[in-house]
């Protein structure tokens, strides 16, 4: 009695372990204001740890000579599960692809509470850690090094003559951008009011994926493309 007191000691010991590791992400997730916050990435967390805690040590009453278990098969199905619920945080816009960060989050999360959940806590913290200075030093880092976004050419198409160009311009100088236009070409069709189709450079810290799920909610505009300056 007192083995498997100390035991279910140790176990609830690591799934504390996990959930607080969880927590820590999801908090900054939950302050960037991701789709998946606190609450998301502390259930997936927990949840993996205890997934691994019962595959683990959940079964030993019925082993024996005859009966042989792959405790590795629950936590196969766990990181397959997983996968699932990430992929439901990634959605694809006008070429625009957003929610990468966060499904890996949310995987990552789902790592640390397995390591937790098969007696690894250390290797969870460490991987915790290297977390945060992926996200923190790591994104600052980023926004320093040379940008792929200043090669690339936004082509905007809006009703003409609606002021919806002011619009867009508006819109990128709020967002840190500067603009120029490359060129214009008036569209006409029969029935139909003419169009503006706009080639535009537009250079800012920020991703140029903001910018252009921005200016596709603008009133007047009927397409947002982004290409590169190769692009035929």
């Amino acid at each position: 009695m007192k083995l498997a007191t100390s035991s279910t000691g140790i176990e609830l010991l690591l799934l504390l372990i996990a959930f607080v590791l969880s927590m820590i992400i999801g908090i900054e997730r939950q302050i960037r204001q991701k789709s998946a916050g606190m609450r998301t990435h502390t259930l997936v967390g927990t949840g993996a740890a205890l997934f691994t805690l019962v595959s683990g040590f959940g079964f030993n009453a019925v082993l024996g000579t005859e009966v042989n278990l792959d405790p590795s098969r629950i936590a196969a199905q766990v990181v397959s599960g997983v996968g699932f619920l990430g992929a439901g945080v990634i959605f694809m816009r006008r070429d625009v692809v957003r929610g990468l960060t966060t499904a890996a989050t949310i995987w990552m999360t789902a790592a640390i509470g397995m390591a937790c959940g098969a007696g690894m806590p250390v290797l969870a913290v460490a991987a915790t850690v290297l977390y945060l200075v992926a996200v923190g030093p790591f994104a600052r880092l980023a926004r320093v090094l040379p940008s792929p976004d200043r090669r690339r050419i936004v082509t905007v198409r809006y009703d003409d003559g609606s002021g919806v160009l002011r619009s867009i311009l508006s819109t990128a100088t709020s967002m840190g951008f500067e603009a120029s236009v490359l060129g214009t070409e008036v569209q006409r069709r029969d029935g139909s009011r003419p169009q503006v189709l706009a080639s535009m450079r537009f250079t800012g810290r920020a991703p140029l994926q903001h910018l252009v799920l921005a200016l596709d909610d603008l009133d007047g505009v009927t397409g947002v493309r982004l290409r590169d300056d190769d692009d035929d």
